[in-house]
């Protein structure tokens, strides 16, 4: 097995936590458009389904209850 050059895992690591930092930013976009604040969004936005929030929403639900009901 043959060793990896020491700057590949670096470019390797870098390039996944600018995927994870992309994703982040996509989720806040989403949960800002259904009318979440957006300092909430930015803590929220990696640790529920932005999904249920949006069907809460979609259903009449205001965003910061859908927001406490999906925590």
């Amino acid at each position: 097995m043959e060793p990896s050059a020491p700057g590949r895992h670096a470019a390797g690591h870098c390039a996944i936590e600018h995927e994870e930092l992309l994703v982040h930013n996509w989720r806040v976009t989403q949960l800002t458009r259904l009318g979440i604040p957006g300092p909430l969004a930015e803590t929220y936005a990696d640790r529920i389904d932005w999904h249920q929030v949006a069907r809460l929403v979609h259903r009449g639900c205001p965003p910061r209850l859908a927001l406490r009901i999906v925590r």
